[in-house]
């Protein structure tokens, strides 16, 4: 995948269960960052996070 291109992600709240599905780019370490930074919860620690 080259860096430009964008990935869908899932995020699930470990705390409450929220479910969250964003768009991200991939960084060149191998992380995608889509700004996400806590759930409606308060929860910034806790997360089940799926690519596809």
């Amino acid at each position: 995948m080259l860096k430009s291109e964008r990935t869908k992600v899932t995020i699930q709240c470990y705390v409450c269960g929220e479910k969250f599905t964003l768009r991200g780019r991939r960084e060149p370490g191998g992380q995608v960052e889509t700004g996400f930074k806590q759930c409606l919860c308060d929860n910034d620690q806790y997360f089940r996070i799926d690519e596809s």
